[in-house]
Parts: C-alpha cells; structure tokens; sequence
C-alpha cells in the first residue's frame, strides 16, 4: 500500500517563527491538469499551514522540465518542491522521463544543499494519479506532503548553515 509507514509531520508543531521566514518555492508541471491542481492546492495549503502566505510558484511544461527550474530557483529559495506526474504508456518514454526527473531532482538537491521536495508522481493509470492528489475522494495528498517534508528538512538543515 503507497503511504503505508510514511512518518507524521505536523506542520503546526514546528516553530511558526521560524518556518514563516522560510522561502519556498514550488516548481509545477502542466501535464494531467485535475491531478496538477490537486498536487498545487495541497501544496499551496501545506506552505499557508506553515505561516508561509506567498510562496513562489513556478508552471513549467512537464515533469522532464522540473529540474532545470529547480536548479535556478534553488539557490534563491530554504526549499524547493517539484510537483509532476508521469503516466505510462505504451513506449519506454515512462522510463526515460521518470529517470531523467528524479536524479536530476536529486542532483538538485545535493549540489545545492537545498531541500527538494519530490511531489513527482509515477503512475501506471490516471486513476493513481487522482488517488494521490488530494483531491476529494483521493488516498493521499501527495503535494501536501511534498512541502511538508521539504520544510522540515529545511528547518533540521538550518542549524548547520
């Protein structure tokens, strides 16, 4: 079961002074718009959880896009969400897509030492999409948790700097 074991971050617990100073950016593919939207209002909710009225928020065309805009905001921002789906199909362009956002996602984050929040989802159907975007009706709110575990990374960071 996707979820199953996922730690609880409550974003209220964490020190409001602190996480309202935080500078956010969300990073948004185009593609699949219900569920986009979905992962956008969970996000966007997540970061107004937080104290974080305004965060930046970027559209790019698709998933693969997501960490070229990541890398430029990164070094501006505490942290940095990517939001995307990726549905297969019948062609290998899945794979290649899915790969290419991840370790760049990643590479993203270690190289810059800021947190990326990977909001990417990588389903076999639409149906999975729309379960995970925290739309009415759906399992999880895979954007929300994105933010949120972005922030707290940000915040557990901070004390090193």
């Amino acid at each position: 079961m996707s979820g199953h074991g996922a730690p609880t971050i409550d974003l209220t617990t964490l020190n409001p002074e602190e996480t309202h100073q935080l500078k956010l950016a969300i990073v948004a593919a185009s593609w699949h718009t219900q569920i986009m939207d979905g992962l956008l209002d969970g996000a966007l909710r997540a970061a107004k959880e937080a104290g974080i009225a305004e965060p930046t928020v970027l559209r790019v065309p698709g998933s693969f896009e997501l960490p070229v805009a990541a890398a430029r905001l990164a070094p501006h921002f505490d942290a940095v969400v990517a939001l995307g789906v990726v549905i297969r199909g019948g062609t290998p362009h899945f794979e290649y897509v899915c790969q290419a956002a991840t370790s760049g996602l990643t590479e993203v984050s270690v190289r810059t030492g800021v947190p990326v929040g990977f909001g990417v989802l990588t389903c076999d159907t639409e149906q999975q999409g729309l379960d995970r975007a925290g739309l009415e009706g759906s399992s999880e709110d895979k954007g929300h948790e994105a933010v949120t575990a972005a922030l707290a990374t940000a915040l557990t960071l901070k004390q090193y700097t």
